[in-house]
């Protein structure tokens, strides 16, 4: 593994650990884009498939729904799924919204065996004062590679 790489696992099984995380850890956007372009870790998308279409999603991600649109139920089939798509053999950084779809996959996959790391802020980041998100960090806030549609 690549020594940068490591020392970004290794700080973010530290902020997990600070959090009280379930799981592995925690991850910013941009040391989860690190690690998924080195190939030490798969990005996992766990938002809708309409949010994916109109929001945006970033390259090299694979998508399972957590809770699945319309109605926001949650996917029965996730772990199943992942199982099938994923291999155990490297971290998952998984991403949502703003993070909080993304918490509840990873401790879902961390009981299935794999290294799970939630990507704090998610895709858009949380709410401004204007109720808006996109401004308070986030995927795209920070720059990274993603496309519409």
């Amino acid at each position: 593994m690549h020594e940068h790489c490591s020392q970004v696992l290794a700080a973010a099984a530290a902020r997990g650990k600070e959090l009280g995380l379930p799981y592995a850890g925690a991850v910013m956007p941009a040391e989860a884009w690190e690690l998924v372009k080195a190939l030490q870790a798969t990005l996992l998308d766990v938002r809708t498939i309409a949010e994916r279409q109109f929001v945006g999603a970033p390259p090299e991600s694979i998508s399972i729904e957590w809770r699945m649109w319309p109605g926001m139920e949650i996917n029965p089939d996730f772990a199943r799924e992942a199982v099938a798509q994923i291999p155990t053999d490297r971290p998952v950084v998984l991403l949502c919204r703003s993070g909080v779809r993304s918490h509840a996959a990873a401790e879902c996959l961390a009981g299935h065996g794999y290294t799970a790391f939630n990507i704090l802020e998610g895709f858009e980041g949380d709410r401004d004062a204007a109720g808006q998100r996109g401004q308070l960090g986030g995927w795209r806030r920070h720059g990274l590679p993603w496309s519409q549609g």
